[in-house]
């Protein structure tokens, strides 16, 4: 753990508190009227000056000393805005009336020309405070209640602005540790109220973020495009990794990066990628061929089920009836002891093959193809067309004689005594829905028909699509890319140069992936095998990715994620530039929250419905300093102001 907060875990914040009240240091002013939620100060401009300024959101604390001057409790407050006096009407006439009879002369020194109690009265205001809670001891041990339990009237209270260790104290506090920091604490920045730092008085106050905050839970990065996100994000990653070898656990972290600023290094950053920093440690996936990368292809004839939840989304706008019903089709192996479905699976798998290769999908040398379809069948086809022998199916025919076979059937399909004798003894037709389909795709035509009349296959003639298979693949990119998670690697996704609907798909199927490998680990209660337990997922631009605000559908993938995900040790990081992007059931289950700055009301809107981030709404509004953020994690108890610390690839 850093030095100093090592060293701010042996302070008594108690002692110091009463130090303060004994020597009249960083005293503020004094309680006008207070509740369960908020408090009115009453503060003067020579206090204001001594303490070098009260600025918005800043922290203040109020204590009730004893008889001793001895303190059991200290209330902690933030500043809001400055509020009326109950005298403010009077005291506003009287300046008015004051600068009346100056305003005319333009004299520099109007200020000095006030005599002593005109000045004293004038020089008092108030501000109003958010009350966040209280901090106490109990058998000993520091604790933070988010509330206060009683409080009497407001004369028995001074308020202080904390300042040095209190204030350190104060800002890293952790409510799991009943302490500040922890073993895992790392540095993100420091306490920054305002968005002037050209001050020369102003205090450096380190703030430190617990990293386990951080596993298995979700993380929210909101704020406008180069206002600071993806450096923070690379600080979160930079923080995982070090606890990783720390403590020497397998943490895998994936990014899904669709602006490529992880995996490659930027001018705009300074090129100070996260890849840069970790080179030993990071795998690099692209969709397109790239140096350095291993590219995500699958051989579609090898994985006909993955093949299509790749080619489905390639044609979402068609909506013919018969490509609906090919959309929809599974290739998931059915159960082996069903001699029926297994046949009718093989067959639907080389009706699919069939459609590849006429589609225009790369083959490696000679495809062989085993199906069967029934004898009769087979001959009188064979006598339709006059082939003089038998199709060879179950010890393999090529694609090319598949296809023939599968052109001629569909062309006779509503001729053949056979298939009507099928029909009439099994009460069924022989092609199910899935197959119909599949042979309308292959010919283009209906059944019986002559001429192709529907685009059928052509529809896959897609240059997009054709880049995402290979013929090369032996096992599936998501197996490797979980394979690697295991390892403790940290995997970068390049989504920079593939489609927005590749992106989607791609994505998801990996996120899937994930998700099962994690669920099984859960049921089989092996999630502590060989240290590995946690993977963290981390979505750039999240809104490209994640269902939208008003989808309720608890089977997407990424809701499942929010609503389950650290049940299975499976955290996610998502940043994006608008709250009301994102699902709700997202938002309510996100425990750790970095906001920058937001140009609207309704985004702003929005991130106040949670926690404490009301208090920040015109901050953020306004403030467009970039790596000026807002931080609530899981294990403080209110949002700290902080600006967050470069990322570099040093260190």
């Amino acid at each position: 753990m850093n030095q100093s907060l090592e060293k701010l875990k042996e302070i008594d914040i108690f002692k110091i508190v009463e130090g303060m009240v004994s020597n009249k240091e960083n005293f503020v002013g004094v309680p006008i009227d207070l509740d369960f939620e908020n408090v009115n100060v009453m503060v003067n401009d020579y206090h204001k000056l001594a303490v070098k300024g009260i600025p918005q959101n800043c922290f203040l604390i109020c204590v009730k000393p004893g008889m001793k001057k001895t303190v059991e409790e200290i209330i902690l407050l933030r500043v809001l805005q400055p509020t009326r006096l109950p005298a403010q009407d009077s005291l506003l006439a009287s300046k008015v009336e004051y600068f009346k009879e100056f305003m005319p002369t333009g004299e520099s020194d109007i200020a000095e020309k006030l005599d002593p109690h005109t000045k004293h009265e004038f020089q008092y205001s108030g501000i109003k405070c958010r009350l966040l809670g209280t901090f106490y001891k109990y058998n000993g041990v520091v604790n933070f209640g988010a509330d206060v339990e009683n409080f009497l009237s407001s004369h028995n209270y001074l308020v202080y602005k904390p300042c040095g260790d209190l204030l350190k104290y104060i800002v890293n506090f952790s409510s799991s540790e009943k302490n500040v920091g922890g073993s895992d604490s790392s540095r993100i920045g420091i306490l920054r109220y305002s968005s002037m730092l050209s001050q020369e008085w102003r205090e450096e106050i380190p703030i430190f973020i617990r990293t386990r905050d951080l596993l298995a839970n979700r993380t929210a990065l909101f704020g406008m495009t180069r206002t600071g996100k993806s450096n923070t994000v690379k600080k979160i990653i930079d923080s995982t990794m070090q606890l990783a070898k720390q403590e020497k656990r397998k943490i895998g972290q994936i990014i899904f990066d669709i602006n490529g600023e992880y995996a490659n290094a930027n001018k705009q950053d300074e090129g100070t990628a996260i890849a840069e920093k970790y080179k030993d440690q990071v795998i690099r996936y692209s969709i397109i061929d790239k140096d350095g990368f291993t590219p995500m292809r699958a051989n579609f004839y090898a994985v006909p089920d993955f093949a299509m939840q790749i080619i489905t989304p390639f044609l979402v706008n068609d909506t013919a009836v018969y490509m609906n019903n090919f959309k929809a089709i599974s290739f998931e192996s059915p159960d082996p002891v069903d001699r029926s479905a297994v046949t009718r699976h093989n067959i639907k798998v080389a009706a699919f093959k069939c459609i590849l290769a006429k589609a225009g999908f790369e083959r490696s040398g000679n495809v062989m193809i085993t199906f069967d379809v029934n004898k009769e069948i087979r001959q009188e086809l064979c006598q339709k067309i006059n082939r003089d022998r038998d199709y060879s199916m179950a010890t393999g025919i090529s694609i090319e004689e598949a296809t023939v076979f599968f052109e001629d059937l569909w062309t006779h399909y509503r001729s053949m005594k056979s298939l009507e004798s099928y029909r009439n003894l099994k009460n069924r037709d022989w092609a199910d829905e899935d197959l119909k389909s599949l042979l309308k795709v292959l010919t283009r035509k209906e059944a019986g028909a002559v001429e192709g009349s529907v685009a059928g296959y052509r529809r896959l003639m897609h240059s997009d699509l054709r880049a995402l298979h290979t013929s090369a693949a032996r096992s599936l990119f998501e197996d490797d890319i979980v394979e690697k998670l295991r390892e403790g690697k940290l995997v970068i996704v390049d989504l920079s140069e593939g489609a927005e609907i590749t992106r989607r798909t791609y994505s998801e199927k990996i996120v899937k992936r994930i998700f099962i490998d994690s669920m099984q680990k859960f049921i089989r209660n092996e999630t502590e095998v060989n240290g590995f337990n946690v993977v963290q997922l981390y979505f750039e631009e999240a809104h490209n990715l994640f269902p939208k605000k008003d989808n309720s559908d608890l089977s997407d993938i990424y809701n499942r994620l929010a609503k389950e995900g650290s049940k299975y040790n499976l955290g996610i990081n998502y940043a994006t530039q608008e709250v009301s992007s994102i699902s709700s059931n997202i938002l309510k289950n996100t425990q750790n929250w970095f906001v920058s700055h937001l140009n609207n009301t309704e985004e702003i809107r929005e991130l106040t419905k949670f926690y404490d981030f009301k208090d920040y709404e015109a901050g953020v509004l306004r403030i467009t300093d970039k790596g000026f953020l807002r931080i609530k994690t899981y294990s403080n108890d209110y949002v700290i102001p902080v600006q967050i610390d470069k990322f570099t690839a040093e260190g």
